[in-house]
């Protein structure tokens, strides 16, 4: 007997015996037959690399927490140090954005059932395009449920058929796809490379051009040269974008992002950013000129068939934007923990690569051993990120260090000791 048919039939005994099989498990049973059997799914059954790391305990991805704070985490029980995080000014517990959160919740519910384009546009959106404008200095803004969409959608709705997009090739995986969705034709040049960008340039031709580059590269914590690169593409008549994800809130004077540190504002067409870093929610944005920002809104498929962002949500980004701006010394902070971590950690001989942001990279440029640091590390009370090909190069494989404006100089003083005891244990250092 079934398991499912034993169940119906204790609790209704004059259903007699049951069938050899039921009409609903041989169709089951018919499906899972034919997927196992399809030449499509081969490469399921040969992926083994995640089981085989997780037999070894040296998988470092879908780690569930049970507690979460601004800079430790609970998880089985025991609390670790936080030093993976994008929460930059470490505004998720701030008490006005859990405030602003739990009234927009109250007062609109959970979602919003709808897209932007339809009836999912609350006067909590508008608004927060507004002051986003007012605080970047453009035209205009829009937001998206999620920074992945934002790229996805202004890319692809821009780079029709004849655009050429001249992108970074350390550029997040969002903007790769983004100019997949498109009908341009993409061009990677070399990592910060604007002598590269030029031949490129060169190569394919200018005429109808957009480039794209990170304004912090999310693993390296390096920043993209924009005079240089604005040079560029003004000599050659591209417009630029710039996806300013770790950067806002984080670089220039008032936190405008990488247009701002370098004094070139006026210069970037379009910015794109996200409001699962600083903003300390989810969701993200596009900044540029009316006219650009009313083309993607009625073009970005992302935006257009996707439900809006969720109340609560953009109400903690509109708390967490005036925090930015009324609490400028949480920055400040951040810039003087990232100075001592950087300066601690090359002086124990570590390499940090091109880091310049709060992202400091501990680069070990192999895979296993970056396993194994992630794990020991892990088990010693400090969680990182580690990255491996082909989130990096191969080669460039690294643990992923990020800081953030509420770590304690006693939580810094512990997590150098740990980083140190194992990067000596393992030969890093």
């Amino acid at each position: 007997m079934t398991a499912a048919y034993g169940m119906i039939a204790r609790s209704w005994p004059g259903l007699g015996a049951p069938p050899e099989a039921l009409p609903y498990e041989i169709a089951s049973s018919t499906r899972a037959f034919r997927k196992l059997t399809m030449a499509l799914f081969d490469k399921v059954r040969n992926f083994d690399a995640a089981k085989r790391a997780q037999a070894a305990g040296l998988y470092p991805y879908f780690v569930p927490s049970q507690a979460v704070g601004d800079t430790e985490v609970v998880v089985d029980g025991e609390s670790k140090v936080m030093i993976g995080s994008n929460n930059y000014l470490g505004l998720t517990h701030h008490p006005k954005v859990i405030e602003a959160a739990e009234k927009a919740l109250r007062k609109y519910g959970s979602g919003c059932t709808g897209s932007r384009y339809l009836n999912g546009t609350l006067d909590l959106h508008e608004r927060l395009e507004e002051k986003l404008a007012v605080f970047l200095k453009t035209e205009a803004a829009l937001v998206f449920s999620t920074g992945f969409q934002t790229n996805l959608g202004a890319i692809s709705a821009l780079a029709d058929s004849g655009v050429v997009v001249f992108i970074d090739q350390l550029c997040h995986a969002s903007i790769v796809d983004g100019c997949r969705l498109s009908q341009g034709r993409t061009v990677m040049f070399q990592h910060n490379d604007a002598a590269d960008l030029e031949r490129s340039i060169e190569s394919v031709g200018a005429a109808n051009a957009l480039v794209i580059v990170d304004g912090v590269y999310s693993m390296e914590g390096d920043i993209a040269d924009m005079p240089a690169l604005l040079d560029l593409a003004e000599r050659y008549g591209c417009g630029l974008m710039v996806d300013d994800a770790h950067a806002t809130g984080v670089l220039g004077a008032h936190g405008r992002g990488t247009a701002e540190h370098f004094g070139v504002e006026e210069r970037v067409d379009l910015v794109m950013g996200t409001f699962s870093k600083s903003f300390a929610s989810i969701g993200g944005f596009v900044a540029g000129d009316e006219a650009v920002v009313h083309y993607i809104k009625h073009h970005a498929r992302s935006l257009i068939f996707s439900a809006s962002a969720p109340p609560a949500a953009i109400a903690a980004v509109l708390a967490s934007l005036e925090v930015i701006q009324e609490e400028p010394e949480r920055r400040e902070h951040l810039w003087r923990i990232t100075a001592r971590m950087k300066s601690e950690l090359q002086g124990l001989g570590f390499d940090t690569g091109n880091s310049r942001t709060p992202v400091i990279p501990i680069i070990i440029g192999e895979v296993m051993p970056a396993l194994s640091f992630w794990r020991q590390l892990f088990d010693a009370g400090v969680i990182t990120n580690v990255a491996i090909s082909p989130a990096v190069p191969a080669g460039r494989e690294l643990l992923r260090t990020s800081y953030v404006a509420t770590h304690t100089d006693a939580q810094l003083d512990f997590v150098l000791e740990k980083i140190e005891t194992v990067g000596r244990k393992l030969g890093v250092i």
